[in-house]
């Protein structure tokens, strides 16, 4: 994959891509050519425990132009993608020319059309949100929000609910007011070079089968075998793809051949969610085409 050789050498470049589709490869290539900081866009890739399974990039590929925000944050904390921005801001005013690269969708979102500033939820009430939603009581969460963010939140999404529930009974306003509110985004669509990377499906499934069977070869199993004494679903760098059937393994509980092929399932599934952001809201974007 060859990246647009019309793109200006201090011009910002976002490349978004689900999972396994080359974007980070894409990202170092401009780099090399062109000069820039590779900066990470992927919520996964921001937790420093899961290196192998997150598809962080190796210590060669560090060592052949700059990465940031990779494998920074410690496995117990929280990450958001206010926290990301923050971050981010810093390296947008820095001296060298930002290549943002991940499969996150929010976070291009968040960054090209602004972000809310909604306060933090309060530990007590997240507590009380996440045993509601575990209980079954998301059609009551959706009932005590206002209409505005029932219309616009997807309330077949249990998380977006509770988000949405948690931001209410926090701050007393709704979701839907909040986002509103948006300030002018930190770097405006016009200003950076947008490529997405169209992966078709019967392009990307055999990738993804190559590239978990070389996790596994490159040490996963010791990498979930190291994670297993602070394993918590709840936490967000506990979501890697593979890392819960991997711990399935571990346990006793299934094959590693059943593990392997739940998480190349579980990895499409969130090949085909990413895409399905892309196409409805990256429309605008110049659509590089795989393979």
């Amino acid at each position: 994959m060859k990246y647009p050789r019309n793109i200006p050498p201090d011009q910002p470049v976002l490349i978004a891509g689900p999972t396994a589709s080359g974007k980070s490869a894409l990202a170092l290539d401009i780099a090399e050519q062109q000069g820039g900081v590779i900066v990470n866009a992927d919520a996964l890739q921001v937790f420093g425990n899961w290196r192998i399974l997150s598809a962080r990039p190796s210590a060669a590929e560090k060592a052949r132009a700059p990465h940031r925000l990779y494998g920074h944050i410690p496995f117990d904390a929280e990450y958001s993608v206010g926290h990301w921005l923050r971050e981010v801001a810093p390296l947008l005013r820095g001296p060298d020319r930002p290549i943002i690269v991940g499969g996150t969708g929010l976070y291009f979102t968040a960054l090209t059309e602004g972000l809310a500033d909604i306060p933090p939820t309060p530990a007590p009430l997240r507590a009380e949100a996440d045993a509601r939603r575990r209980r079954g009581e998301v059609p009551q969460m959706i009932a005590a929000l206002d209409e505005a963010t029932r219309a616009r939140i997807d309330t077949n999404n249990p998380m977006r609910v509770q988000r949405a529930w948690e931001v209410q009974q926090a701050t007393g306003r709704g979701l839907a007011a909040w986002q509103a509110a948006t300030p002018p985004p930190l770097l405006p669509r016009g200003a950076a070079r947008m490529i997405a990377l169209d992966a078709p499906k019967a392009w990307l499934t055999p990738r993804i089968e190559a590239r978990f069977a070389q996790m596994i070869a490159d040490g996963a199993l010791d990498e979930a075998r190291a994670n297993m004494a602070v394993w918590d679903l709840a936490r967000l760098s506990s979501k890697a793809i593979g890392a819960p059937e991997l711990i399935a393994y571990l346990r006793g509980e299934m094959t590693l051949d059943a593990a392997t092929e739940a998480a190349v399932i579980a990895t499409r599934q969130f090949a085909k969610r990413q895409r399905t952001w892309f196409r409805a809201r990256m429309k605008d974007w110049h659509w590089l085409p795989c393979g």
